[in-house]
């Protein structure tokens, strides 16, 4: 299957509501402008040197999303044309995000990770870490960031019962969150292995990278 007949079928798969971010990490220009003739405009990269190389080269209606583990030292280089920033996993990396924000003239938009894993491996904030931040004084004075929603990532595993339990708790938690920042829109979750099960429990955005592009080469 080609990408273009990749993208097509997954795009059948998703309901208009739900913005697909192909995850384009490792990929060539070429595989990238593949998609993007096809009809595809947000992608998403886990490096910010390859997503800058990219944005350089790249047409400038393209929406790149940071979808990997970022470090504060690394926000300076995206911050001006970044669409969304997925994994904020710390209220220092707010911070940053606000001050490299401010220096454009800009709100970044963000998505804040929530831990919903059994796996230590992954990054994020737990339900009462969440509810503290947003809480906190300091998070009120971001003026240059825009908190659009939350992101989680399931644990790998094939037990389909637990990925929708972690899946509808995140969703929960994001229903509870919009009492106090009523302006969330996006629920990041699912890829390219559940993305279908993340729908069904609410997801607004599924990140998919293999699906569509095929299996990654990290040589």
């Amino acid at each position: 299957m080609s990408i273009a007949e990749n993208l097509k079928t997954i795009k059948k798969e998703i309901p208009e509501n739900v913005t697909l971010v192909a995850v384009s990490k490792t990929k060539p220009m070429s595989d990238i402008m593949e998609a993007y003739h096809n009809g595809q405009r947000v992608f998403g990269e886990n490096k910010v040197q390859e997503m800058t190389e990219k944005w350089e080269e790249m047409p400038k209606d393209i929406e790149w999303h940071m979808i990997g583990h970022l470090q504060r030292n690394k926000v300076k280089y995206m911050a001006a044309f970044v669409a969304l920033i997925h994994g904020v996993d710390s209220l220092k990396l707010l911070k940053e995000i606000d001050k490299q924000g401010k220096k454009h003239n800009r709100a970044i938009p963000c998505l804040l990770q929530v831990h919903i894993a059994e796996e230590d491996t992954k990054f994020g904030f737990d339900a009462h870490e969440l509810k503290e931040l947003i809480n906190d004084p300091e998070f009120k004075k971001l003026d240059n960031v825009s908190v659009e929603g939350l992101m989680g990532m399931a644990t790998f595993t094939d037990n389909q019962e637990q990925i929708r339990r972690e899946f509808k708790n995140l969703n929960g938690l994001f229903q509870d969150l919009k009492n106090s920042l009523p302006q969330l829109s996006v629920l990041s979750m699912g890829m390219s292995g559940d993305y279908t099960i993340a729908i069904e429990e609410g997801s607004t955005m599924v990140r998919i990278g293999s699906s569509i592009f095929g299996k990654r080469n990290y040589n």
